[in-house]
């Protein structure tokens, strides 16, 4: 049996590529669907009921035109806000979700003081279903403008910018005493080296990015494979779609990748 459906990613802009890029670096065999939401980017600052009503919306499009055999919510706002209401609409595919590592972050502390950096939706959320389950207190930072800097300016900014950026943030989680800290957003794993330069020695940072990989493999080898795809004769088809029109940089991240790029109004 062979499944030459795509596996398809949602994120609002390029948070989610670095989740998309080691999934095809492990699977170059399967065909893959990132979609940038660009039109509405960010996710951030929206409602939790808004969001999930937008997405609810954009995936049932996203099946009809694609019929992807597993998505994944390449965004950790997207995943906290929607993913329950997602796998009761569409039953019929497996959904991975992006959400914060903060129980192997919570298991490391020493002093029981846990940071994570996230969107405003993402830390709300985690505050009001308190994941570490009171065993540790988690000092939440959101960070709309960090989100929109590497999104808008990452491609074009000097390493000196990069780590002041990051310094500003480290310096706040150093002033109330967290040693473990979470990257509650995927946008931020684009600066995940400084974050670990700035943070080092005191605090440990910690992404879900080999988590997320390892979870998506687990759902295509279940059932004895079922979702694979065999070895194909001509390469997998890599498809980036934009919610609105790509700008250069969009053609300039695609063309590096081996993508194809297209509107969504194009599939």
């Amino acid at each position: 049996m062979s499944n030459n459906r795509s596996v398809l990613f949602i994120d609002s802009g390029i948070g989610g590529l670095p989740y998309c890029i080691d999934f095809n670096k492990k699977n170059p065999q399967e065909e893959i669907c990132y979609l940038a939401d660009t039109k509405n980017f960010p996710y951030g600052p929206r409602g939790k009921d808004e969001l999930a009503l937008l997405l609810v919306s954009l995936t049932e499009k996203l099946i009809k035109s694609i019929n992807p055999k597993l998505i994944i919510l390449a965004c950790n706002t997207a995943t906290v806000s929607a993913l329950p209401q997602l796998r009761m609409k569409f039953p019929q595919i497996p959904f991975v979700g992006t959400v914060p590592a903060i129980k192997p972050a919570a298991t490391v502390s020493q002093n029981r003081k846990v940071g994570i950096l996230g969107t405003r939706r993402t830390i709300e959320e985690i505050r009001a279903l308190n994941f570490a389950n009171k065993t540790c207190d988690i000092f939440g930072i959101a960070a709309p403008e960090l989100v929109e800097f590497i999104e808008k300016h990452f491609d074009k900014a000097s390493e000196n910018e990069k780590t002041e950026i990051v310094r500003k943030y480290i310096n706040i989680f150093h002033r109330e005493g967290t040693d473990s800290l979470v990257l509650g957003c995927t946008h931020f794993l684009y600066l995940l080296e400084e974050f670990r330069r700035e943070a080092s020695p005191s605090i440990v940072v910690f992404d879900s990015l080999e988590g997320i990989t390892k979870r998506i493999d687990f759902l295509l080898d279940e059932n004895e494979g079922a979702l694979r795809v065999e070895k194909q004769f001509q390469p997998a088809h890599k498809l980036i779609l934009t919610s609105e029109t790509s700008d250069i940089l969009w053609q300039e991240r695609a063309k590096t990748l081996g993508f194809e790029l297209k509107l969504i109004t194009e599939i």
